[in-house]
C-alpha cells in the first residue's frame, strides 16, 4: 500500500521507496528510510504529514505515493 492510502493515527512501516537515487537520499536525510517507522498524521487529501520518532515530515501527494508501507 502507498504512503497515502494510511488514515490519521495509523501506524505503519515503510517497505520500499520507489523512487531514484536522489529521491531516496533525500528521505534518509529527513530520517525517512526502508524499515522506519512512521504514524500518518494527516494524508487522505492535500499533503502528507508523518511523525517519525519525534521529527514532522510533510511530503507532497506525488512523493508520497512513491513511498510503500505495512501497516504495523
Amino acid at each position: 500500500m502507498q504512503l497515502t492510502d494510511l488514515f490519521p493515527n495509523e501506524r505503519a512501516r515503510v517497505v520500499a521507496i520507489e523512487g531514484g537515487q536522489c529521491l531516496c537520499q533525500h528521505l534518509a536525510l529527513r530520517g525517512l528510510a526502508g524499515g522506519c517507522t512512521l504514524t500518518a498524521l494527516s494524508g487522505r487529501f492535500g499533503p502528507v504529514v508523518v511523525r517519525i520518532s519525534d521529527e514532522t515530515l510533510v511530503l507532497g501527494r506525488g512523493m508520497a505515493r512513491k513511498i510503500q508501507v505495512r501497516k504495523v
